[in-house]
């Protein structure tokens, strides 16, 4: 339900903005209203669910989850939707905690564990890799309804599964549950994304005072955190290096190719002229390899280990971003010549995912997986909450600076910026200026290409920045263990 959530919603972005008379600012909400509420919510979920119980939590999220769906189903207008998601977003993101943990604590053993992962991979792919052609189909069947009232539909089911197999497990030793951890963190990510996808809304000094109260709420977050005798947020997990460079690899997915999975379908139905359906078709390129390739990720850690198949996995996803790149410069542009770029794009997030998740959790002990799945996801969440805002950002300036160049420059600016959020929400049609000055929809496309370079190229460029990073903190861990040998003898 989950990996399906993220992949199927980004198709249906531009019939939800079309539906609603929405804009730019809409659309990038009805995203990012889920994922601040998923990254909120991770860190209070993962110590309530060692505390009183990983199952009962799981079971709770999950019917949450499927009452959220159906809230968002029903929407009537563009605020209850992003209220709906934003509640939808918060079960999801106690939903996915709560599933590492107990995955974490319920296979334990080596092998085991490896082979549970690797299935939970698989299964996370299943949603992700079909998500944008179920949506598009349901979108064209049965209406945009659907794309979320599937849930109520499968939450059911997945409570009997869950009801039947899932252990009970807690920790024994989490007696106290920090709040003033739990406020102020939350307060910290909320103020975050909000400065960052409000800021043109509520000009320099509303973002400055933003930004004042953010840094205030992260000391705050610190300062309890490390006073606490049970802190939610332990820092001295990233003292060990496994823990951190596993994490640079949630940080380089969430960096390039999921925000990039939210504004790619615009690329394919108005860049390239393809329907919902044939989008969704056309995106399976890009997440099909993400349910194939979480095995192979699962064998390359187990004889390599996570200093190899983490770095590895992020610049294999890189490597995808250049050559969409290339792709897209093409003379005839199309999904055919976008699609070695978005198999191995794929491919590098099915190797980086479920390696990332194992080694963050194992390195920890198993009654503080809570904790650790929850820094994770925490880092996982933020960093995609941001990108979304930030390659939405970049997006637009580079299709504004295409037309600038293309369009005659007695073309208000004004109206030039209204044309940009226009075609990066996928709604030409619903601006008559446009078609005046583009009959033919060449400068459109061509803007859309520019902008998407731009796009393209962050992507690329940030993951293999982190790949790196994750090379120099895995490279921590042997030089400490040699030094270690070293003053042994």
């Amino acid at each position: 339900m989950f990996g399906l959530e993220i992949s199927s919603v980004p198709v249906t972005l531009p019939v939800l903005q079309r539906v609603f008379d929405g804009d730019f600012r809409d659309t990038q909400w009805i995203m990012n209203a889920y994922t601040l509420a998923v990254t909120t919510v991770l860190m209070a979920t993962g110590a309530l669910a060692d505390r009183y119980g990983r199952r009962k939590a799981f079971l709770v999220s999950v019917t949450l989850f499927g009452l959220t769906s159906l809230l968002c189903g029903l929407a009537q207008n563009i605020p209850m939707l992003i209220v709906g998601r934003a509640l939808q977003g918060a079960s999801g993101g106690a939903m996915l905690i709560c599933e590492v943990a107990v995955l974490s604590h319920q296979f334990n053993a080596g092998s085991e564990r490896a082979r549970a992962f690797s299935i939970w991979g698989v299964v996370l792919g299943i949603g992700l890799g079909f998500g944008p052609t179920i949506g598009g189909f349901l979108v064209d069947t049965l209406g945009w309804q659907w794309v979320f009232l599937l849930h109520a539909v499968i939450a059911p089911i997945t409570l009997m599964l869950l009801w039947f197999n899932v252990q009970e497990s807690r920790d024994p030793h989490a007696q106290t549950l920090d709040i003033a951890g739990v406020i102020t963190l939350s307060l910290a990510v909320f103020g975050l994304v909000f400065a960052i996808t409000q800021g043109a809304e509520i000009g320099v000094m509303g973002t400055m005072l933003t930004l004042g109260g953010t840094a205030l709420a992260t000391a705050g977050f610190i300062w309890a955190e490390r006073t606490s005798p049970r802190p939610m947020f332990d820092f001295s997990v990233f003292k060990a290096p496994r823990f951190s460079g596993a994490l640079m690899g949630s940080i380089g997915m969430n960096f390039s190719f999921w925000p990039f999975m939210i504004y790619i379908p615009i690329y394919f139905q108005i860049g390239l002229g393809y329907d919902t359906t044939t989008a969704g078709l056309a995106l399976l390129a890009y997440t099909l390899p993400t349910l194939v390739f979480p095995p192979l990720g699962e064998r390359v850690i187990a004889r390599f280990g996570a200093a190899t198949a983490v770095p590895a996995g992020l610049f294999t996803i890189g490597l995808g971003f250049f050559l969409m790149k290339l792709g897209s410069m093409a003379s005839h542009p199309s999904a055919l010549t976008m699609l070695p770029g978005c198999v191995i794009a794929g491919a590098g997030l099915g190797l980086t995912n479920t390696p990332v998740t194992n080694t963050v959790t194992g390195a920890v002990s198993a009654d503080r997986a809570g904790m650790a799945s929850g820094i994770d996801m925490t880092a996982r969440m933020l960093t995609l909450a941001i990108n979304i805002a930030l390659m939405g950002a970049i997006l637009m300036a580079g299709i504004l600076r295409e037309l600038q160049a293309s369009l005659p420059e007695s073309v208000d600016a004004t109206l030039l910026h209204r044309l940009a959020e226009r075609i990066v929400a996928g709604d030409v049609d619903g601006m008559p200026a446009l078609k005046a000055l583009d009959p033919s929809g060449a400068v459109i496309r061509a803007a859309l290409s520019h902008g998407f370079g731009w796009a393209m190229l962050y992507g690329g460029i940030g993951v293999w920045g982190l790949a790196a990073l994750s090379v120099w903190v895995f490279r921590r861990e042997s030089s400490d263990g040699e030094l270690h040998q070293l003053t042994s003898q």
